[in-house]
Formats: structure tokens, C-alpha cells, sequence
């Protein structure tokens, strides 16, 4: 045999079992759809992968946001994109809660998005403005039946974990508040900030300064148990609603059809990302834990969540949206 024969030959050996796709994957630039405007948690987050893959890849990584109806015009967006793994969807738990607030939506959210990775379980925190009377939970709860219709809160979208939790908070106190809309938590924090708006369940993860430095008061975490890294909060469960938990996730799906191996080799990139030192101390510092899981395993997650999402929903009296 010649030379060129035997190295093709070789060639042949070694890399035919390997998939067409996953070989020649990416050899463009990949975008990561984002459902709410820059500067949120869920941006901030999207921006540190994005480099982390622009690295490790060598392919440009472009952020793509693309807010509106509660993360809907995103999710049919990507839904809609070609199966090629160029396009990921980067959300949160919301995208298991529209099919239980929407009559009807362009897309199927289980049988047209794949999950690809969990990439954080995220903390939630009950704030409100500085010159708001209640220090605590209980102390909100009691001013809220006392002066009934008087209190307003903030809400980033109808139906998303933030709005639910809240939902939540207010039939276990057995209070009301009235919402007032924001297009993403950039222009909510600002408000609560200036007193515009008295209260809002917000991600830890753009509302640890604004604690930290007396720009907002921290009432309670949503979450079971106290952050490290603002341990003088306490949850709500121990300061006036007990039992009380609700906590949100980030994580990637990708268009239904795009091919086992290319799915493969994102999580496996993001898992690699999550692990990186300093972006364990940026995930640490707003209290996400650190997740990275298989497509099994978080398809197990959504699932479970799409069930238990339904459930609050329906408890929480929230009406269908168009």
C-alpha cells in the first residue's frame, strides 16, 4: 500500500466511528438566546459561558435577548431554529410553568426543546425599599392586613418563578399586594430603590449589593435554609410563613432534532465551565449553586417541575393568559 493510501487508511480507523456532526462541531459562530433584557441574572450568567465556550471552542459566542411574554417570544424562537446546535436557549424554571398559564403557545415546551444541562439552582430573596415600615416577613404580613390595598410589588413578567413565588407568598401570609410590571431586573431594582415600588421577589443574584450597601432591605430568602454570603437574612420560612421554600434554576435546551452527540458535547463543555475556580467564586458570591447535570438528569428535573408548576397555578388562582 502507498503512502497517502495507508494514511487514509489510518485515518479512516481512528475517526470513522466518530459522528459526522460532533467532528466538525462548531465551525461557526453559536448564539445563546436569552428571554429577558441585559443585565439581569439570567444575562450575567449567559455572558460568563458565553466566554468560558468562546475559549474552549475557539467560535465566537453572541448573547441574543430577546424578552417578551413571560420568555414565550424567546423559547418559539429557538424552537423554530435548525436542530444544529448553533442555537441555545438559556432560561429559567418559567419555561416550565407557560404551559399552565397559557391557553395556547406556538411551541410544544416538551416535545420541541431538549434539555441539555442544569446549569444552577438559584436562590430567591423577598425584598423591599428601605423606607417601607416592615424589617421582616412578619412584620410585612401584619402591615399588609392592616392597611389592606395599600401595598404594591414589583414583577418582571406574568407567571415566571419570581411572579409565582410571590403568588405563593401571598396565599400562605393570606395578603394581597398589587403588581406593578418591569421589563427586567435592571429597571425593578432601580425602582425599588427610589421607592416606587414597595416589594419584590428578585433573583440574589442582582440584589446582594443593593443589600449589602442599605440601597434595599433584604426580608427573606425563599429558599430552605440562609446564604453564606448574606447570613443576617433570614428565610421565610423562619421569619413568619413556615414551611415556606421556593427557589428557581437556570439551564440550556436546544432545538428538538439537534443530533445526541452535539447535545453531548455542550453539556460536557458547560460542565467543564461550572467547574472553573473563578466561576465557582462568581456563583458562590450570588448564592447559585453549581449544578452542570446530564440531559438525563435534568429532563427528570423538568419533567417533575412542569407537574409541580401546574399544581401552584392552579392554587394560586392565576388565570390563563392569552
Amino acid at each position: 500500500m502507498r503512502r497517502p493510501e495507508f494514511l487514509i487508511a489510518c485515518a479512516i480507523v481512528l475517526f470513522g466511528t466518530v459522528p459526522a456532526p460532533a467532528q466538525s462541531y462548531p465551525s461557526k459562530p453559536i448564539r445563546i438566546v436569552v428571554p429577558f433584557v441585559a443585565g439581569g441574572a439570567v444575562d450575567l450568567l449567559a455572558r460568563i459561558m458565553a466566554q468560558k465556550l468562546n475559549e474552549s471552542l475557539g467560535q465566537p459566542v453572541i448573547i441574543e435577548n430577546r424578552p417578551g411574554a413571560g420568555g414565550n417570544v424567546a423559547a418559539d424562537l429557538v424552537a423554530k431554529s435548525p436542530p444544529d446546535g448553533y442555537t441555545i436557549f438559556q432560561t429559567t424554571n418559567g419555561l416550565a410553568i407557560s404551559p399552565a398559564l397559557y391557553r395556547k403557545l406556538p411551541f410544544d415546551p416538551v416535545k420541541d426543546l431538549v434539555p441539555v444541562t442544569q446549569l444552577v439552582a438559584s436562590q430567591l430573596l423577598l425584598v423591599a425599599t428601605p423606607s417601607l415600615p416592615a424589617k421582616t416577613t412578619r412584620e410585612l404580613i401584619a402591615l399588609a392586613k392592616a392597611k389592606p390595598g395599600t401595598l404594591n410589588y414589583g414583577m418582571t413578567g406574568v407567571g415566571n418563578p419570581l411572579h409565582l413565588t410571590m403568588e405563593m407568598l401571598m396565599h400562605a401570609g393570606g395578603v394581597k399586594f398589587q403588581p406593578i410590571p418591569y421589563r427586567g431586573d435592571a429597571p425593578l431594582n432601580t425602582a425599588l430603590i427610589a421607592g416606587e415600588v414597595h416589594l419584590a421577589v428578585v433573583p440574589f443574584a442582582t440584589a446582594r449589593s443593593n443589600i449589602e450597601s442599605g440601597k434595599l432591605r433584604g426580608l427573606g430568602i425563599a429558599g430552605p435554609k440562609r446564604s453564606p454570603a448574606l447570613p443576617d437574612v433570614p428565610t421565610i420560612a423562619e421569619s413568619g410563613v413556615p414551611g415556606f421554600e421556593s427557589g428557581s434554576w437556570q439551564g440550556w435546551f436546544v432545538p428538538a432534532g439537534t443530533p445526541p452527540e452535539v447535545i453531548a458535547l455542550i453539556q460536557r463543555e458547560a460542565a467543564k465551565a461550572l467547574k472553573m475556580p473563578d466561576v465557582r467564586a462568581r456563583m458562590a458570591a450570588t448564592a447559585n449553586e453549581v449544578v452542570g447535570s446530564t440531559p438525563a438528569e435534568f429532563t427528570i428535573r423538568y419533567k417533575a417541575d412542569l407537574a409541580r408548576f401546574a399544581k401552584v397555578v392552579k392554587d394560586a388562582g392565576i388565570p390563563q393568559q392569552d
